[in-house]
């Protein structure tokens, strides 16, 4: 029997290269919210892979991006935070880049600084053509000493596979550190405002920026009049202008509608128990430089 492997592996990419689309697919469970939008991920997230002689436990990052908030500056911040203290650093970038942009540089010269064990991920390879694939490993492959470096299409099972062979290769014999149920450290509470948050994101237009924030204020489980199980959830959706507000409740509250249906048939399917949500919209200016709400994203390492 081969030895037991373990190790915490970090993602890192500048925003909306792909990072939580690809955390969902390699454990299998919708954990990280996942929309065409920059910035989606706000903090830290762990998600939990096990297999016959491994455990491998990812932490999501927030994408990399020029601070323009304390929430923003809060986001970068953690993204390098959790880079110092894992085994492996999975670095994200994207098959259609032509060189190797501002955001990719950064992110290179924290990995260069912190001389971690790295693993370049090109993803979204069904972009583009193979010479273009090997101008960029030709590129990258220049500025540091990779594991190795994996050409991936987030979705394919094939490359899912092919990269965590890869990262087994390169973690140490370790224990296991979680049981094998345990698929991600994220509470009911964070699962159902990462839900909520994505489905406003996907459905809204360009106008509501991600001026959003979704805070739950209730959460109980009872039964119903079958004494079957549910969840009472209540949530609020701040915005940060009047004007985003009405957008976000739609005519006769039909955008609002839409945004609880969705992620209550997403909330379901992730706790496996029927799910009564009632959202609520309010305006609350400028909570991106409120202390009291970044505080909420700070990570402590």
């Amino acid at each position: 029997m081969e030895k037991f492997k373990s190790g915490f592996v970090a993602i890192l990419g500048r925003t909306n290269v792909g990072k939580s689309t690809l955390l969902n697919s390699l454990i299998g469970e919708k954990i990280a919210a996942v929309t065409n939008k920059v910035q989606t991920t706000r903090t830290q997230i762990k998600g939990i892979v096990n297999r016959e002689n491994s455990q491998i436990i990812f932490l999501d990052t927030p994408g990399i991006h020029k601070p323009k908030t304390k929430l923003s500056n809060i986001m970068v911040e953690t993204a390098f935070t959790t880079a110092k203290d894992v085994d492996l650093i999975l670095f994200i970038i994207e098959a259609t880049s032509k060189e190797i942009g501002k955001g990719d540089r950064l992110i290179l010269e924290k990995i260069k600084e912190s001389g971690k064990k790295t693993i370049l991920v090109i993803n979204k390879i069904d972009l583009v053509k193979k010479e273009e694939i090997l101008k960029l490993i030709e590129m990258y492959s220049k500025e540091y000493n990779f594991e190795s470096v994996v050409p991936i299409s987030a979705l394919n099972s094939k490359d899912k596979e092919t990269l965590l062979k890869e990262i087994e290769k390169v973690l140490d014999y370790g224990p296991k550190y979680y049981d094998e149920e345990t698929y991600t450290d994220q509470t009911i509470k964070m699962i159902v405002e990462e839900t909520i948050r994505e489905k406003a994101l996907k459905l809204l237009d360009d106008e509501v920026p991600h001026g959003i924030y979704v805070e739950v204020q209730k959460l109980k489980k009872g039964k119903t009049m079958e004494g079957k199980a549910i969840f009472n959830i209540e949530a609020t959706i701040y915005c940060e202008r009047e004007s985003h507000k009405g957008i976000i409740i739609g005519k006769k509250g039909s955008m609002l509608k839409k945004i609880g249906t969705y992620a209550r048939e997403d909330i379901e399917k992730t706790l496996g128990e029927k799910v009564n949500l009632q959202t609520w919209v309010k305006v609350r200016k400028d909570w991106q430089d409120e202390d009291e709400i970044v505080k909420k994203f700070k990570i402590d390492n």
